[in-house]
Parts: structure tokens; sequence; C-alpha cells
């Protein structure tokens, strides 16, 4: 898969399930977690000359790896790092509870498209074989990975053991299946605790919740609803967190709401560009 850039172009994201409260739809802040429920050496030769002038190949992979973007925690927006000049036209796409039906057709979409994405992993559905190589074909096609629990359970109504249980031991089984820990962690319905948080940065993770989803709501469950809804929602601002899932409905959908971004100018957050 080509490797993404922060150019021109646009962005999107996916998580929440059936069960979020009649406000999930809008902005995901950490005020509404408490209520409820993010890659040298030159000889000295006859060529050390145009060496010094091209810089060698893993040089320039670390530079274009450089952190350009940062979450915003009171938001949950992508927001460009002081001092770079990133775009700030752009969105997040973010993919949950995946790879459950849809999660593979989503990211071959995604990827005959250009988009990068983030697909939060939920562990039920990679503990058989099938599930395992789903997951690994859609992190070989470059999509980041992130960490959505082992069974989508609610952080609050459980102990600090089990919370730790549905963390870690989902990011023991994302190593075994792609050979690297997950980078970014997402709460089901949104809702983290202080241990929880606390956790996540032990394990070296960026939180992060969302800026608007619809997918999950009973008007949204069309192609043509969620289309509409993710491109001209008045939540769509310079980088939004958009939050999908793995449904039928947003997978026929994808491909009109990454042109429906792109044209109103939106470019696509690389996941890799993100601090």
């Amino acid at each position: 898969m080509k490797k993404w850039v922060a150019v021109p172009v646009c962005l999107l994201v996916l998580t929440a399930c059936g069960n979020e409260s009649d406000n999930s739809s809008q902005t995901a802040t950490e005020a509404n977690e408490s209520e409820s429920d993010k890659e040298h050496a030159i000889t000295e030769d006859e060529n050390s000359s145009e060496d010094l002038e091209k810089p060698e190949e893993n040089e320039v992979e670390e530079q274009d790896s450089e952190p350009l973007y940062e979450i915003n925690s009171n938001s949950w927006t992508v927001e460009p790092i002081e001092g770079t000049d990133a775009n700030e036209k752009v969105v997040l796409l973010t993919i949950d509870d995946a790879p459950d039906a849809y999660g593979l057709e989503m990211a071959q979409t995604l990827e005959e498209l250009d988009v990068p994405a983030i697909f939060f992993v939920n562990g039920h559905f990679i503990e058989d074989e099938e599930g395992a190589e789903e997951l690994k074909q859609i992190h070989d096609m470059g999509f980041a990975i992130g960490n959505h629990t082992m069974s989508h359970q609610k952080l609050d109504d459980v102990e600090e053991e089990v919370q730790q249980q549905e963390i870690v031991e989902l990011n023991d089984r994302i190593e075994e299946v792609i050979g690297e820990r997950p980078r970014f962690f997402r709460a089901p319905h949104g809702i983290n605790t202080e241990y929880s948080r606390s956790l996540v940065e032990e394990e070296g993770m960026t939180n992060m919740n969302w800026t608007y989803g619809y997918d999950w709501e009973s008007e949204y469950q069309s192609e043509e609803a969620i289309a509409d809804i993710m491109v001209h929602t008045e939540l769509l601002t310079n980088g939004a967190n958009l939050l999908m899932h793995d449904r039928e409905w947003t997978a026929g959908a994808l491909e009109e709401i990454v042109t429906g971004l792109r044209d109103k100018g939106y470019d696509f957050v690389d996941p890799a560009q993100l601090n």
C-alpha cells in the first residue's frame, strides 16, 4: 500500500456501539465520560560527495515519520503541532469494532482510495484463525491498529483487574498477530476511568475518543443516510475525529463519505503522523 503523508486529501474515523447514549453522536469529551457512559553512514571513497548530497533511505523514512499532529484531549480533534506546517483542513478516519463482518472490506475500499485510517480492534473478533488473519491483512495493507478492549466492556462498570485484562491482554494478542503492539486506545462507549487512562499511558498508547459518529443510530443505518450525515453534519470541522463502525451500511457508504469529504477540501491524516 502507498505510504500516506498529510497532503491535500481528506480524513475519517470509526468507534462506539449501538449502546451509545443519545448524545453520543455529538462531541465526546472527558466530561461526558464521567457522566455515563494516535521510522547512515557515509563512506569516504570516490562516491562520498554524492552520498553527502543524498540522504540514505532509512534517514528519509525517519524524517517522513516525524509527528505533525496531536490529539486535543478536550475536543478529541486532530491539531497541527506548533512549529510545523501541517495542513489544518484535515480529518481523521477511525473504524471501531473490527474486524467483524465488514472490516476487511472497508480496509480494501480505503486502500483503493489511498486513504489512511485507524482500525480499533475488539479481542473477541481475533480469537479464531479467521479473525486473526483478517486483522493481519488489514495491518499489512498499512492501516494503523488500535485497542478497543477484549470484549467491549464498559470500563467504569468493572474493577481495575478486569480493566487491566481488557486492555493489556488485547495488546498482547494483537502483538501475537501483527508483530507489534497498538499505538492507540479507544474505550468502549468513550468512557475511560482514572485507572484506564493511567494504564493506557503505561502501555505507550494515545488515548482517543471522537468528534462525531452516527452509524449506530437507527435513523442512520442505511448507506444513503450515513453518507449524507458524515459529510454534511455541522460538527464537521478542521481536525474532526470521525467515528465509524464495522457495519454493513457504513461499509457500503464508505467510498461516498471519502469522496464527499475530499470534495469539501479535506485531507486525511496519516495516523503515523500523530504524536
